[in-house]
């Protein structure tokens, strides 16, 4: 393989703005798939897993590489739903250029956004295709603004709609001159579109010579720019982020998805065109003759496999057989089976050269995020994944199944990085954790699918807390005889509320022996007993300082066990009359929506306590800040996509704790008793 004839594209937007569909239709008509697969029907190479028909929505990465005029195209489709935006997040890491896809109804929608926000941070050359364009209500050119004003660069049209809505029937190449219908059959020029034709070549001659001194000098001083002169500039302005292309049609139909195809090879770069890798001081070049250096962007479990790991080949070359160094876990790992994939297909092969995207199998130890070398000792950067935002507890269906819940758990959180897990001691639940309540349905499916293993998802207990608002003094004293050494311990302790946050500390102030040293362990020992069982609810007490300052002891009764109940007796007498009260968890939470959707998403939050801090605009995208109670923010993802029809997206990161509203708290405290019953 040339190492200038590969093309790595990504496909990223909004959920359901047609990614998968033009993915389907670029292997369609470059010869890849004998038929156009749709989503709908369940033939899309692309949409494999049972969970995705039943959706009818992609829910993974998906990949394909195949062979298009003697280049070598790796497609990476990508999720459009919030929920699934780790996916998209390990698609960038993958491609050289990233086609942002665009419903010509919706416009620039917030999942949109927030992807090119994250691609244009990376610096990854753009290319726009507004879809959907035979959809009542589209607008050609009202649509372009948008895109342009969201990229906040230039945005250069290269085909443009022979109509719109209804009536769309193709499109026109600007630089050509040619127009195609369906499939990219070529049909005449409609005579009424010459002058929409050379105001696009204008536009297109202009953003040559913003980039070019030649260019504008030739521009400025009135001389002809031919658009053939104009090319090489524009490539590599597409190459260097400072323009991008944009594309029309509708996928469905297979109106303009060849032209993209062309794209993809005249003006898309290879991966040699793009920067040198900057690593640990070291400066690697994009090419063969370079240490290899390849990147794990995805992990996929296959029945019959194992695990796949998608890798990116940045830089050299390596043959199966090869030992090369996994940096990030320092240990060596053979290259085993190297397999070009096609959705389902697989089609293995001998070598790896710079550029590709591969499946590798029957790795002993590497994971997304994890780079392999030879020859050169660096690591890149893990890939940032968004935090999970909801948690679930699960509980088994079936007694003894708590092995096979943990090892598919295991090896879906391997899959898919911003799902975790893990058992808290706390609460003596197995909590569960992801993007939203989708997101945990399609992880849960999977494990029943996978790995055969049922459960059920319950709310999970809330982490409470108590705390003292006065400041008190009492006694404890410990007294038992039973004939021979008796018991006896006794202890005054002080206890005062601590600032929000700061947890217990515990002080001996003990003067002139009233209880040996050698008890003082054991009367912090029967404190913090005493703290982990409360007083209201049963919910650990915290925030507060607890002094030992006066006690007794017997030289012959008295000993450790004594001492550890009287200090907890004496902790249980401070708290009848501290004022105790409840504590909650208040998570900060961002939301992020489209600006008409602001006043019921604020009204959302307030109903459910939240204390709103502060809002603020990102493009088109309103963000608001809040403070709000966890035990609020229960299914909080479902309520938010139903508000905002799936265009808002929220972000949760525990706060601190607060008091508890009365009449809330004494509704908690009656069910805790309830409880032990």
């Amino acid at each position: 393989m040339a190492e200038n004839d590969i093309r790595n594209i990504g496909l990223f937007g909004h959920a359901g703005s047609g990614k998968t569909t033009i993915a389907d239709g670029l292997l369609y008509l470059a010869g890849a798939n004998t038929r156009f697969g749709k989503v709908n029907e369940q033939t899309s190479v692309f949409d494999t897993e049972p969970e995705e028909q039943e959706k009818v929505c992609s829910l993974n990465l998906g990949l394909a590489s195949f062979k298009h005029k003697n280049v070598l195209i790796n497609i990476i489709d990508t999720p459009g739903y919030a929920d699934f935006i780790g996916e998209a997040i390990s698609g960038i890491e993958a491609v050289d250029c990233a086609v942002i896809v665009v419903d010509a109804v919706g416009g620039i929608e917030v999942g949109t956004e927030r992807l090119l926000n994250e691609i244009t941070k990376k610096s990854i050359p753009v290319v726009f295709f507004i879809n959907k364009l035979n959809k009542e209500n589209t607008d050609f050119q009202k649509t372009l603004s948008a895109v342009a004003e969201a990229y906040k660069k230039s945005v250069v049209a290269l085909t443009i709609p022979i109509g719109e809505a209804s009536k769309l029937s193709g499109v026109v190449d600007v630089i050509n001159g040619k127009a195609y219908e369906t499939k990219g059959k070529e049909i005449p020029v409609p005579d009424e579109m010459k002058d929409a034709i050379q105001k696009y070549r204008d536009k297109f001659i202009e953003a040559a010579a913003d980039l070019d001194e030649a260019l504008m000098n030739k521009y400025i001083e009135g001389e002809k720019v031919e658009l053939a002169e104009c090319l090489e500039p524009v490539k590599e302005g597409v190459t260097s982020g400072k323009v991008a292309l944009c594309l029309t049609g509708d996928a469905m139909e297979l109106i303009g998805v060849s032209n993209l195809l062309d794209t993809a090879i005249d003006f898309v770069p290879t991966p040699q065109m793009l920067s040198d890798i900057q690593v640990a001081g070291k400066s690697i070049k994009r090419e063969d003759a370079s240490p290899f250096l390849g990147y794990v962007f995805k992990t996929v479990v296959e029945p019959h496999l194992g695990e796949v790991c998608y890798t990116r080949i940045l830089s050299g070359k390596v043959k199966s057989g090869d030992v090369v160094d996994n940096t990030t876990k320092s240990s060596e790992e053979k290259i085993n089976q190297i397999f070009l994939i096609k959705g389902r297909e697989k089609t293995e092969i001998d070598e790896l050269n710079t550029g590709m995207i591969v499946g590798l199998v029957k790795l002993k130890n590497t994971n997304t995020g994890d780079t392999l070398t030879k020859g050169v000792e660096v690591t890149l950067p893990p890939i940032v994944f968004p935090t999970p935002s909801i948690s679930m507890a699960i509980v088994p269906k079936e007694k003894g199944d708590e092995e096979k819940i943990s090892t598919g758990l295991t090896r879906l959180h391997d899959e898919d990085p911003t799902f975790a897990f893990a058992f808290d001691p706390e609460i003596k639940q197995l909590i569960i954790s992801g993007i939203g309540e989708l997101h945990l349905d399609i992880i849960l499916a999977r494990l029943k699918r996978k790995y055969n293993v049922s459960v059920d998802l319950v709310k999970p207990r809330m982490k409470y807390r108590e705390t003292f608002t006065k400041k008190t003094s009492a006694q404890g004293k410990y007294k038992k005889q039973t004939g021979g050494h008796g018991q006896y311990g006794d202890c005054w302790l002080k206890v005062e509320p601590l600032e929000r946050g700061t947890g217990f500390e515990f002080v001996d102030e003990i003067v002139g022996g009233a209880i040996p040293s050698r008890y003082i362990p054991s009367v912090e020992k029967g404190v913090k007993e005493g703290l982990e069982h409360g007083f209201l609810a049963g919910y650990p007490l915290t925030d507060i300082r607890v002094i030992v300052y006066d006690g007794s002891y017997h030289p012959v009764d008295s000993s450790d066990i004594a001492f550890k109940i009287a200090a907890s007796m004496s902790l249980k007498a401070n708290a009848e009359k501290g004022g105790v009260v409840l504590l909650e968890p208040i998570e900060e939470v961002e939301v992020f929506v489209p600006e008409s959707f602001m006043g019921d998403v604020i009204g959302d939050l307030n109903s459910r306590r939240g204390k709103i801090m502060g809002m603020e605009g990102e493009g088109k995208i309103q963000k608001i800040k809040a403070l709000v109670p966890m035990g609020e923010m229960y299914k909080y993802s479902t309520s938010l996509r139903s508000m905002t029809q799936g265009r808002g997206f929220f972000n949760v990161k525990f706060s601190h704790y607060e008091e508890v509203p009365r009449d809330v708290s004494q509704k908690i405290v009656d069910e805790a008793k309830k409880s032990k019953e």
